[in-house]
């Protein structure tokens, strides 16, 4: 029986229909070497090996003609409103509600975040760009990466707050002792221990007139989101 990801590629060729899909890192090595969108799958885990499967599928799809599609790719985003990652459930929603944020493995690496609003304005650029499809794109993201120490503080100095928070081992993650979202990030895990440097050159080289939002704007609007609830 096909999976989700094959019905979902069969029904765009059959209807002549074009596919934008987003897509993580998950299949990407957990290591410190910059991410471009030729970097090679090496996925650890079930989830790694899921999302190349899905991607390694679409792009032969494209390959062989069989459809119009493209591949928007974000690393570990967060944002306003219900956004559903590790960083907005272990960080940002935390501290504003006055408890201690929690660090997977280290608070020194470099973190590439993505701001959700920025990835869905990215995706809508992409999509209505004709050229762009039968493409993989890096969305665009704030390069002055910050370390989560640098994250939290800066989440703090918006908040008025002390930047209280606590590094995890990886034993604790492991043991489950925290929410389900933050148990099925164990897996992930190695990708906390080392730099995570997402590239987006090649979007802002085509899209030069599109801004990211920098990490003091993006926290500063969801600070401002969430204490007016």
């Amino acid at each position: 029986m096909a999976g989700d990801h094959e019905n979902v590629i069969d029904a765009c060729a059959v209807h002549g229909a074009k596919l934008v899909f987003f897509d993580n890192t998950y299949m990407y090595p957990q290591t410190a070497d910059a991410q471009t969108e030729s970097t090679p799958f090496l996925p650890y885990g079930a989830k790694g090996r899921v999302r190349a499967t899905i991607a390694e599928e679409l792009l032969t799809a494209i390959d062989r003609n069989r459809l119009s599609a493209m591949i928007c790719r974000a690393p570990e985003f967060y944002g306003p409103g219900k956004t559903q990652s590790i960083t907005n459930s272990a960080i940002i929603e935390p501290l504003v509600q006055g408890k201690t944020a929690r660090v997977f493995l280290r608070d020194d690496t470099l973190r590439t975040l993505i701001y959700t609003p920025d990835a869905s304005r990215a995706m809508t650029m992409l999509g209505n760009t004709s050229d762009a499809y039968d493409q993989t794109w890096h969305l665009p993201c704030d390069d002055d990466r910050l370390t989560y120490r640098g994250f939290i503080h800066l989440a703090a100095e918006q908040l008025g707050a002390q930047p209280r928070y606590r590094v995890l081992k990886r034993w604790q993650l492991v043991a489950g002792l925290f929410n389900s979202t933050i148990r099925d990030a164990a897996e992930l895990l190695p990708r906390y221990a080392v730099d995570n440097i997402f590239v987006s050159d090649k979007f802002k080289a085509r899209f030069p007139d599109f801004r990211a939002t920098r990490y003091r704007e993006g926290l500063a609007s969801i600070v401002r989101a969430q204490t007016r609830r």
